[in-house]
């Protein structure tokens, strides 16, 4: 059985409209301490694999790399500790606030740079120098070490819509007005285009190659949305089994879903969600060791009811989890890699490559959703309905622009009437009701 592992990278737009301000620091956080040891385990383990990439974290990426970046909690950890002030202090608690206890500002500060980086890399035995000197070596080096294991053939590097927004429902939102009735009209397929071609462009002008893959947002997918992307010019996309089986009104069955399918000119791999959301959400819980076991028992006995030639895609967030593992999932990863290689039954493989010699056998028609199944976590709570109405408000008032293609974003709509972190409303805000010329 082959397994197609794909890890999906992604931040929203943290800084301000028309500024290099980052009021958020989660980009240069997870370069750090996720991105570099995602493909740094890869490379060891040599184990061929699939990073999706949002351009929007690319661009930012490029953006700390470049040193345009503007970081208060950054500049908070570069500046000489007897400095800080008590605003500087409390920001780094709130952002990392089980350093909280911590009163010295010399040691909350080396604390929180030392959490910046992959226990891989040892921080606690560096110096703040030493670690600053790092940082900038590994953001200068990132992009570079993703072309290098593409070029090497570890890495497939599929895509995302450039801004992160959910395709589906910017084609027409009507498709979630079942789960919440209030929704105001929007149909806008061009935006969609735009983000699609958009991120093929950028993709394109940052790698020297044209991706061949994407990650939907979210997993976001309709059958109109596949016609986008195969007329973007995309060969394959991805999403959750969950829309296989209303499309195909089936219930569950490995030998269904170990197999790619024809959609509106593209191919889908489904991924198997028990599968990946034991790696999101569970096996943290568990001594790595166990949980790896109890993952090659499920591959095992998975691997036995298909035929050789099937394959398991099993797809989630990259960076996110290892924060609940125990030394930031670095044992688990490292054993799962190692287990699953020696595995003779079961082959690493890379989706492009996969389709070159398995092309889809089955057409499919199908019916509108996302990863989660349901729209219901994008428009599902009253916050949620008036962030959708503010952004058709505003699209038929000024038309659609670059500025607005950020308010688009999946993210605004996912934190919407859950979070109290004015943050997320800031830049909604802010990009959303930006006077811009029309792209």
């Amino acid at each position: 059985m082959y397994l197609n592992f794909v890890w999906h990278f992604h931040q929203p737009i943290y800084r301000l409209p028309d500024s290099q301000d980052f009021i958020l620091p989660w980009v240069n956080y997870h370069a750090t301490r996720n991105y570099w040891q995602m493909l740094k385990i890869v490379e060891e383990a040599e184990f061929p694999c699939t990073i999706n990439l949002v351009p929007c974290l690319l661009e930012q990426i490029e953006d700390y790399a470049e040193g345009r970046a503007v970081d208060a909690v950054w500049a908070s950890l570069e500046k000489p500790a007897d400095r800080l002030s008590p605003e500087e202090l409390e920001k780094l608690k709130r952002f990392f606030p089980q350093f909280h206890p911590v009163s010295s500002a010399p040691e909350l500060q080396l604390k929180v740079l030392r959490f910046f980086f992959s226990p891989l890399l040892r921080p606690g035995e560096k110096t703040r120098d030493e670690l600053l000197g790092l940082r900038r070596d590994i953001l200068t080096g990132l992009i570079p070490y993703f072309q290098k294991l593409y070029n090497r053939r570890l890495l497939e590097l599929t895509v995302t819509p450039y801004y992160h927004p959910l395709l589906p429902l910017l084609i027409d939102l009507g498709q979630a007005r079942a789960e919440a009735p209030e929704l105001p009209s929007f149909q806008h397929p061009e935006d969609a285009s735009w983000h699609l071609t958009r991120a093929r462009e950028y993709f394109q002008k940052v790698f020297n190659q044209v991706p061949a893959g994407v990650w939907p947002s979210e997993g976001a997918l309709s059958q109109e949305a596949c016609a986008l992307i195969a007329q973007t010019g995309f060969e394959f996309c991805l999403t959750d089994e969950h829309l296989l089986w209303k499309s195909l009104d089936h219930r569950p069955d490995l030998s269904l879903l170990y197999r790619p399918y024809s959609c509106a000119g593209t191919a889908i791999f489904f991924r198997d969600r028990e599968l990946s959301d034991m790696i999101g959400f569970e096996y943290h819980r568990w001594p790595a060791a166990q949980a790896v076991d109890d993952f090659l028992r499920k591959l095992e006995k998975r691997a036995a009811q298909v035929p050789a030639e099937a394959i398991c895609s099993i797809i989630l967030d990259g960076e996110n989890p290892w924060g609940a593992y125990q030394n930031n999932g670095l044992d688990f990863l490292r054993l799962l890699l190692e287990k699953v290689k020696s595995r003779p039954e079961l082959k690493p493989v890379r989706p492009g490559e996969y389709l070159r010699t398995h092309p889809p056998a089955t057409s499919l028609e199908l019916v509108p959703g996302t990863w989660m199944s349901s729209f219901f976590k994008w428009v599902g709570h009253p916050d949620k309905v008036q962030t959708w109405l503010r952004l058709a408000q505003q699209r038929e008032k000024t038309g659609f622009s670059s500025y607005l293609a950020v308010a688009e974003g999946s993210d605004w709509f996912w934190w919407a009437g859950e979070t109290e972190e004015k943050e997320f409303e800031l830049l909604f805000r802010s990009y959303l009701e930006k006077p811009a010329a029309k792209d």
